[in-house]
Order: C-alpha cells, then structure tokens, then sequence
C-alpha cells in the first residue's frame, strides 16, 4: 500500500522555517490516550510539534498542526510539506484507530496509509521514526477470530503490516510494542478509558458475572507513565533500531487478581462485595458459549456486553508472559507485580472520582435491593 512518491534530492528554501535550541519532534496522537502522558515525557527536551486533524489539543507545551493522516502530505501544500520536513528532526506515531466497532477496512486504512504518510515524512526529513505499535501483536488472529472479532483481528493485522512496512523502509528508528496503557501510576489519571478499562468498572459494580478466560491467565497492563519514560529514554538515547516490549512480562496481573482487586475496591468505597464473575476457559468460550449466545432470548444489549468482553479478553490475555524489554538500558523502568496492583487501584479511585453519581445510585439500589430480601 506504500505510494511512490518521488523524494526530492534538493528541498527548497524554506519561507518561515527556523531552527531551535532543541530537537523538533513530531507526534501524531498527541490527544490519545499514551499522547497526552508522551506530552508530558518529551515537552521538557523537545519542541513538540503536534499533529491534529480538527480539536485542538489547547496544550501551551506544543505547537500544533492541522492535517490528515489520509491525504498526500497531511494536506498540506507542497512547499509546507517541504518546509515541515526540513523542521523536524524526530518523528513519534502514535495516531492509530483503535476503536474495534470501526468497519475493518478502515481500521486497515487508517492505520497502514497513516503509517505511510509518516514514514514518507521522516525519509525526507532524514529523520528517525519511532512507531507504537501493540504488544498484541504476539497473538496472530485466526480464521475464527477474524470471523467472529472482525474488528480487533483488523487493528491487530494493521499493526503487524505497519510493522513490516517500517522495517522494510530501511529507516532509523524502533518500535515499540506497549500492552494495555493504565492510567498514571501515581495518580491513576487517564486521558480517555479504554474498553478494558470499563470492563473492570463493571466488574466493581458485579455487572459481570461471567469472564472468558482461566483464573491464571494474565493481563497484561503497564501504567502510562512506565511506557511514556521508555520510549522517552529510546529517542532520548539516540536507539536506531530494535524493537521494543513495554510490558508486565512476568510481572502480569492474573485475571482472578484483577477480579479481587476490584472486589476489595467496592468495599473500601462502600459497595455490596460483587460475586466474583465466573471464568470460562478460552477454547469454551469459542467452541460453545459465543455459538449459544446467538441462539439464545436474552436481550441484545446483554449479548453485545458478553461478546465485548471475549473479544477484548481473547486479545489482551495470555496464559504465557509476553517478552518484555523494561528496565533494558534506555529502555525505562519494569514495573513489580506488586507495583501493577497499586497501580489498579489508583485507576479505580480515579474511576470512581469521575463517577460520584453512578456509585451513589448503586449504593442506594444495593441497599434498597437488601432491603427488599430482608422484609420478604
């Protein structure tokens, strides 16, 4: 899918461009979830030229630009697109269509032809390119997935394609693999939730009383601020090639622990203890429940729910580690299991800081719903 376009041999006087005291990097998906926490790594040691298709990031730390991903040079005109890859010096794609409910032939679209654009960016600006990629990618979608989770077998086939394309460009730079991005750490703050996100939500509010998947299998997440300070310390570091597993590893959270974590956090805020969800093996799942499901009366809001939650689980879950290059040199930190945990909770006090409301309606149809057992 890679267009020819022609590279010039001499770029012409630029019209506006200035040089800075530091390194220009542009990033794409500056708004995302993992761009807001790089904006936060990078502003300090780089001018950070965002790219945006239509909402401002409003963010006094970068400069932004307008463009798409989709069109020849992001729409620009020929002599801006000249004078933009004589400023930049560092190039971080980030941008990518995540959102599995896309038609699949857009997801491949967006996150192929994006990747081109970039890479047609860098070469002409002599630039290195870091791509962000998912750790995910170890699980190669089978017939049946692609199937039955058109969506996700998608993002996931775009990715290992974008993989392939930057490598076979021959250019300087690496790619970096992060698994699920968690909210920070220490704050547990996150710029947007993510459907794995959510799922824990509802398992605080027992909403969930059946998982795809064995208790041991391991999710594999890593705060947002240990994967931005990595790829930072990878550009930082001058790292020209490799590529690069910002995950857990060993380290991974089981399911059945993210199911007593957030059992332990509805008590501590005050919420019935939910029934622990009933964990249903993998290869069950496909060969018997899923078939079930559409056979059944159940509504389909409840349907959806369950099928949403095998498609990000049959992704994101493993029974053996992923590989993991955390804590290598220029390589960031690697988390402890310990420290993942703590890190869970912190995104679930922020969860429930953004959701007074909802928590507060559940408490009172608890107890209501306790009431009601209690007089009959």
């Amino acid at each position: 899918m890679t267009r020819n376009v022609p590279r010039p041999t001499v770029l012409p006087t630029p019209l506006t461009v200035q040089r800075q005291d530091r390194p220009t990097l542009l990033l794409t998906g500056g708004s995302g979830v993992l761009g807001r926490a790089l904006i936060d790594e990078l502003a300090p040691d780089f001018h950070l030229l965002c790219l945006r298709r239509s909402r401002p990031l409003d963010d006094p730390r970068v400069a932004e630009i307008e463009g798409d991903l989709l069109t020849p040079r992001l729409g620009l005109s020929r002599q801006e697109w000249y004078e933009l890859a004589l400023r930049v010096d560092v190039v971080l794609h980030s941008a990518a269509q995540t959102n599995w409910r896309t038609p699949p032939e857009e997801i491949l679209r967006t996150n192929v032809l994006g990747t081109d654009t970039m890479l047609d960016l860098a070469a002409r600006a002599d630039a290195p390119l870091y791509l962000v990629s998912t750790a995910f990618v170890a699980n190669t979608p089978t017939d049946e997935d692609e199937e039955r989770f058109p969506g996700a077998a998608a993002y996931l086939n775009s990715k290992i394609r974008a993989e392939r394309m930057l490598r076979e460009a021959g250019l300087p730079g690496a790619i970096v693999r992060p698994s699920v991005v968690m909210g920070d750490s220490v704050s547990g703050r996150i710029a947007g939730q993510q459907g794995l996100t959510r799922t824990i939500g509802s398992m605080v509010l027992g909403q969930v009383p059946v998982l795809p998947g064995a208790p041991e299998a391991r999710v594999d997440m890593v705060p947002q601020d240990y994967v931005s300070r990595a790829v930072g310390d990878l550009i930082r570091g001058g790292v020209g090639s490799g590529e690069y597993w910002l995950t857990a590893g060993k380290e991974a959270v089981a399911l059945s622990e993210i199911a007593d974590t957030c059992a332990e956090f509805a008590v501590r805020r005050g919420l019935p203890r939910p029934p622990r969800p009933r964990l249903i093996p993998v290869e069950a799942v496909h060969r018997l429940l899923l078939p079930m499901l559409e056979g059944t009366s159940l509504p389909g809001s409840v349907r959806r729910r369950f099928e949403h939650y095998a498609e990000l689980l049959l992704v994101f879950q493993r029974e053996l580690p992923l590989d993991s290059s955390l804590g290598a040199p220029h390589c960031g930190t690697r988390p402890t299991h310990a420290e993942i945990r703590a890190a869970l909770m912190r995104n679930l006090e922020s969860w429930a800081e953004e959701r007074p409301g909802l928590l507060s309606r559940h408490r009172v149809h608890a107890a209501a719903a306790t009431a009601t057992e209690v007089a009959s």
